[in-house]
């Protein structure tokens, strides 16, 4: 049995700290509410961050070097060495006051699923979009309220998305080819396995399990789609728990994403932690192919 470590890397502090990737031996996550893109070396500590003048809700890398990231002001692409960003899609450009872009990931073919938020609650008025290689944009879920958690499983034939206020893990049906979803089922229902908490950021290891951060909940929780249940539960030393991505040489250490409570104080809230000794590894990230 391997000996579980848990333990707060780098230095900053972020605010609300979204979005792992694992990328290129390093790290790449958000800040969504210090406006920062940030890389982080987690074996020599070191830490780049940009301010990308706008909430940013994930990251992802692209293909032909840089980032894409989606905020505030919908989707856009980074220059790391010129800090120059370039908009490619705006959606919900008219509820700019209430909603903005959260999480998102690529799919194995390379386009950028992200979802909106509704900043105010309005059940059912935010989406998940697609973005595409060829740039045009696709409406693929509407009625979300919070989107959030999105992988792939190892044969791209299912499509595992978390809606935070239904507390659910729908699967879709799967087509890698075109970035066409079918069939919506339930596949874990948190609050029936008696969870309070919010399911936020998502990812998924070599076995096909689904490893969940709990907003509100201080966990990172394993769950098998195919049964709904829970397999394993880590508990991490702050309350909002707010991502996780596999990385390292391996695959096989979970970075832990964390945001900082409006009414608690905890020593290392806000910080990115890594758990080692979990015995499984995770698969690779997938970069932006446009």
């Amino acid at each position: 049995m391997l000996e579980l470590s848990i333990k707060a890397i780098g230095t900053r502090t972020s605010k609300w700290g979204e979005g792992p990737i694992w990328w290129n031996n390093q790290l790449v996550y958000v800040d969504i509410e210090g406006h920062a893109l940030i890389t982080l070396n987690p074996i020599t500590n070191e830490e780049v961050s940009w301010n990308v003048g706008e909430r940013i809700g994930t990251v992802v890398p692209r293909e032909q070097g840089g980032f894409l990231y989606a905020g505030d002001n919908g989707i856009s692409t980074f220059d790391p060495t010129t800090s120059e960003k370039q908009n490619l899609a705006d959606p919900e450009s008219e509820k700019r006051a209430t909603n903005r872009f959260n999480d998102g990931k690529c799919d194995p073919a390379g386009r950028l699923w992200a979802g909106t938020i509704s900043l105010v609650k309005n059940i059912g008025d935010a989406n998940l979009y697609m973005l595409d290689t060829d740039g045009t944009l696709q409406l693929k879920v509407d009625e979300v309220t919070n989107s959030n958690g999105i992988c792939w499983s190892a044969d791209a034939t299912t499509m595992y998305y978390i809606d935070t206020m239904t507390k659910q893990i729908r699967a879709y049906d799967y087509d890698n080819a075109s970035g066409s979803i079918s069939n919506a089922t339930i596949a874990v229902d948190t609050a029936a396995q008696g969870y309070t908490s919010s399911p936020d950021g998502m990812t998924i290891d070599a076995d096909g399990n689904l490893w969940v951060a709990f907003c509100h909940g201080g966990c990172v929780t394993c769950f098998d789609p195919t049964t709904g249940k829970e397999l394993r539960k880590v508990e991490l030393p702050c309350l909002e728990t707010t991502a996780c991505a596999f990385g390292g040489s391996n695959l096989d250490r979970l970075f832990v994403t964390t945001g900082i409570h409006s009414k608690l104080e905890e020593a290392d809230a806000g910080k990115v932690f890594v758990i080692d000794g979990l015995g499984v590894q995770g698969v690779p990230a997938f970069a932006y192919k446009g």
